[in-house]
């Protein structure tokens, strides 16, 4: 998931190509680095608030990357303490340890202070981390005044247009990856008290594909016997509905 996400960012920003002057091969580098680019989204899905229906999104546009997740700081630690190393604080820890033994992610809290000395010493502004409503991470983007000529992008160049479509793929490509938690699952379980159709269903997980909420919510909870159709006979029927056994 997290893979799927950084690859579709760099697939719609700048890459710039260099010459063999000193080797036989060509130095490629993207506008963004992909450090940074990973850490932002690794960050968001380990210490988002899981209790919350909200996506981890990733929007591009022509002068910065957002990156936001549904999630607050913990006490204590302020946004002026991320711009440097600081303390570890997990909001999910079990995640984040299972990150770390996977090599995802440090114990340390460096990745904040990664992101910002990424970009500054690719001469990039300095990047932003803001708490509102909920966590965000601007990673800002050399403007077309700035870039250097031989510039050349690896798709599209990216428009305002072709921007809002970025950010409408890649949240749903998160947010298709994060399974709902266990207490998330009693509660649909609860919901399907009264027969509830897919979309009744999938509208109260918050969870935006279909494929996916088929394959792993409603078919392993028919599977485990925790709901039943109320037209068994006809699976795929448009009137199927889905009650609790």
């Amino acid at each position: 998931m997290i893979a799927a996400a950084v690859d579709f960012v760099l697939s719609k920003i700048n890459l710039y190509t260099g010459d063999r002057s000193k080797g036989p091969h060509v130095d490629v580098e993207y506008e963004l680095p992909i450090g940074a680019v990973t850490e932002a989204i690794v960050n968001a899905v380990a210490h988002r608030d899981y209790t919350s229906n909200a996506s981890v999104q990733v929007m591009l546009f022509p002068d910065r990357l957002e990156v936001l997740n549904p999630g607050r700081l913990p006490f204590g630690l302020t946004v002026e303490e991320l711009y440097s190393a600081h303390r570890s604080i997990p909001a999910n820890p079990l995640l984040a340890e299972s990150l770390y033994l996977y090599g995802t992610i440090e114990r340390m809290g460096t990745g904040t202070g990664d992101i910002v000395e990424a970009c500054t010493e690719k001469g990039l502004k300095k990047p932003e981390f803001k708490q509102d409503s909920g966590f965000e991470v601007v990673l800002f983007r050399k403007t077309s005044q700035e870039a250097t000529p031989q510039a050349k992008t690896s798709a599209a160049e990216v428009s305002a247009e072709v921007s809002a479509e970025v950010g409408t793929e890649v949240s749903a490509e998160v947010d298709v990856g994060v399974k709902p938690p266990q207490e998330r699952l009693r509660d649909l379980e609860a919901f399907c008290s009264s027969p509830r159709s897919r979309k009744e269903m999938q509208a109260f997980c918050g969870i935006k594909s279909d494929e996916y909420f088929r394959k792993n919510i409603i078919q392993p909870m028919l599977a485990d016997g925790l709901v039943k159709m109320t037209i068994p006979e006809k699976p795929n029927s448009s009137k199927q509905k889905y009650v609790r056994v």
